[in-house]
């Protein structure tokens, strides 16, 4: 199964749990509030996404002046991508990551940090800048954001759930015990459910930039090779970044023990060279 048709799978499952709870709930009020309340805050989110996360990490536009080199391979791989080319940003900071953001090609930025720059070597490079420009190719800060929108309007749902319970609980109606119990289970499990769900769709687009990313640089194994030296450099050095950011960066810029990989917005990196491994195998490609 290819991962974009996986993600709108997930998708799918995602909407059907929303309406199934928001009718539990609500009904079509109850829903159609959730929803726009959840919608509002990830539309702002979505339109300012650019400036929002630049400005949280302090990243500072790059002028080809400045560094020439990265703007050729940015003006280059965005050329093969068919998209226009991205403003390219600079995070001074050790840690080794990458990311995009913007709302779509027309608007979208690349930002590296200088530790990033220091580790890798060009075509190393250029395997994750490849990376990034498929993000932007892909919509995947869309994706993000419908997927967010949706996950977040189940939350107020169950937040809705839990005072209706509570206040069904005190009800002379002799079953409201059941119905108080019901809605206290879903309110619970059904959160997470979409929390589970916005991760998967979440770790699916890693790995279609990764495939996407390929294609572009005709260099997987560039890229399995980056991914090598990150996750070394990126375990040695951490960066203090916001959890709601993480799925942004190229890979996990948070420290992961066994609990926190469950909920990780990142494939293993393991599995992700394993599978640029394979593709390269396929082009014909020496390992």
């Amino acid at each position: 199964m290819s991962n974009t048709l996986k993600t709108f799978i997930l998708l799918g499952i995602l909407t059907i749990l929303f309406i199934w709870f928001g009718n539990l709930v609500g009904g079509k009020t109850g829903m159609t509030i959730a929803l726009i309340m959840a919608g509002m805050m990830n539309f702002i989110s979505y339109w300012f996404s650019d400036k929002i996360i630049l400005t949280l990490y302090g990243a500072k536009e790059l002028k080809p002046s400045q560094a020439p080199e990265l703007h050729e391979i940015v003006r280059e791989l965005s050329a093969k991508a068919g998209i226009p080319k991205p403003k390219v940003y600079l995070i001074e900071n050790p840690h080794p990551n990458a990311f995009a953001t913007g709302r779509g090609p027309g608007h979208s930025a690349v930002a590296v940090t200088s530790g990033i720059l220091k580790l890798l070597n060009k075509r190393e490079l250029r395997g994750v800048l490849s990376h990034e420009i498929a993000h932007i190719k892909h919509r995947d800060i869309l994706i993000a954001t419908i997927s967010a929108t949706i996950a977040g309007a189940i939350s107020y749902l169950a937040y809705m759930a839990r005072w209706i319970a509570w206040f069904g609980a005190f009800s002379d109606d002799e079953n409201s015990g059941g119905n108080f119990l019901f809605l206290i289970i879903a309110s619970i499990v059904l959160p997470l459910a979409a929390l589970l769900i916005q991760l998967a769709i979440s770790r699916s687009r890693e790995y279609s930039a990764d495939e996407g990313g390929a294609k572009i640089s005709r260099d997987p194994l560039a890229l399995a090779s980056a991914l090598s030296k990150l996750a070394y450099g990126t375990s040695k050095i951490p960066l203090d970044a916001n959890p709601s950011t993480a799925h942004l960066f190229i890979v996990n810029p948070l420290k992961e023990d066994f609990f926190s990989s469950l909920f990780s917005t990142h494939p293993p990196i393991e599995e992700r060279i394993k599978r640029l491994k394979k593709l390269a195998r396929k082009w014909g490609m020496y390992l």
